[in-house]
């Protein structure tokens, strides 16, 4: 995967790269001149445009804020970027700058450090997360975990190795579609079919090819699917409904789509905003109302009128960066790892799906948020990718091998 598409995984932003070094303030006046703009500036300044057109009216004005942040710190305009900054955190909702590199220059400003600590007294430590499972491969780069409730196993989809694993209760792990096999992409989100207890699965690669798998429980592939329509797309999180349609994320497209597995065909799913990013997914028991998070917030959609609206989060309260999503009881589960630092946290909806009722954080700034990214939920309890090492990959290639650990999938009871 190239860097900008690496950064989007870990903090769902688009504004960010692991090249780009930003100046500080002071160095940002020294009369030798502005700091050249990054390549992309063009791209940034129109999502800079659309996002300020969308503020007077969007529910969560922190959420637009961070990102607005972000990306003025990406052009090098730490100024404007401290600004935003102190906006979004006086909201008080969890987010916070310290945990990701896209504000990696502001570290050593004071006003940064003040702001940091503020969130810190906000929002404290929470650790009730426990250690699951083990694995023995260090080298996976996880991304998908998926709970198979008949056949009592998990599925865990590898990036760096590009195949899928499968694992027991007691941690004891093999393949399911080994490496090499069936030409797999990097693969990503993961979901059983809940009529056959088939598996579904998404792979794309930095070049922006992607595709959608069907595997019987038996590991046999039973389909590939991509669009022919030479766009670039990055397929990422998926729903399965009770008649076998599947819905997904296309993160690279900014866009999601609805596969027809009787007609083999994509429709665009339309919603009543522009997506940033589009990541985690959930379907509700209803089997009709679909959540989509991206780096604002979380978009419901009933998908018989293909009405859509935010959900509000309500005061003190954010759903935006959500990688993982799901839905438990009337509640969204979501692994958050866009907000700066990574939490695990419950929303109690209100009815209607309108607005958050009660959030509640599950995990926040522990030995399990290094870097979680998806999960599944089994019974009442939460499984999560607590280590993913997504920032020790670039280009589909390791960097530091020394710097890897056995993948910990760590639980946390629901409310």
């Amino acid at each position: 995967m190239t860097t900008i598409l690496k950064l989007r995984r870990l903090l769902l932003l688009l504004l960010a790269t692991l090249a780009l070094s930003i100046p500080t303030f002071a160095q940002q006046d020294e009369t030798r001149g502005a700091p050249a703009e990054p390549t992309d500036a063009a791209e940034t300044r129109a999502q800079i445009a659309a996002i300020e057109k969308l503020l007077p009216t969007f529910p969560d004005r922190a959420a637009a804020l961070f990102v607005l942040a972000a990306a003025h710190q990406h052009l090098g305009e730490s100024r404007d970027a401290m600004k935003l900054l102190g906006e979004c955190l006086a909201l008080s909702e969890g987010f916070d700058p310290s945990g990701g590199p896209e504000f990696a220059a502001l570290h050593s400003d004071k006003e940064f450090s003040k702001l940091i600590e503020k969130v810190h007294r906000d929002f404290p430590v929470v650790a009730q997360a426990r250690l699951a499972l083990v694995t023995e491969e260090k080298n996976l780069i996880p991304e998908g975990l998926a709970w198979d409730s008949n056949r009592k196993i998990f599925y865990l989809s590898s990036l760096a190795q590009k195949k899928i694993v499968q694992i027991t209760p007691d941690s004891h792990a093999s393949d399911f579609v080994p490496a090499n096999r069936d030409r797999l992409l990097p693969v990503l989100g993961i979901r059983l079919d809940p009529t056959d207890s088939s598996i579904w699965a998404n792979t794309e690669d930095d070049r922006g090819n992607a595709e959608l798998l069907h595997y019987s429980p038996d590991a046999k592939l039973l389909g590939r699917f991509s669009l022919d329509d030479r766009a670039k797309h990055g397929f990422n999180d998926l729903v399965v409904r009770s008649s076998g349609e599947v819905v997904l994320t296309d993160s690279l497209n900014n866009c999601a789509y609805r596969f027809d597995p009787a007609k083999k065909t994509f429709a665009l799913l339309p919603v009543h905003r522009e997506l940033i990013y589009p990541n985690g997914i959930a379907l509700a028991s209803d089997d009709k109302t679909l959540f989509v998070a991206d780096a604002l917030g979380v978009l419901s959609i009933d998908l018989q009128t293909l009405s859509s609206h935010d959900i509000n989060p309500g005061p003190h309260s954010t759903l935006a960066g959500a990688d993982g999503l799901y839905w438990y009881n009337g509640s969204l589960i979501a692994v958050q790892n866009g907000i700066g630092s990574s939490r695990i946290a419950a929303f109690k909806l209100s009815a209607g799906n309108t607005r958050v009722a009660k959030t509640t954080v599950l995990e926040n700034r522990s030995a399990f948020t290094s870097l979680p990214t998806t999960g599944a939920i089994r019974g009442s309890d939460f499984y999560f990718i607590s280590n993913s090492h997504l920032d020790n990959l670039n280009d589909g290639k390791i960097l530091d091998v020394t710097q890897l650990e056995p993948v910990r999938i760590a639980v946390v009871h629901l409310p």
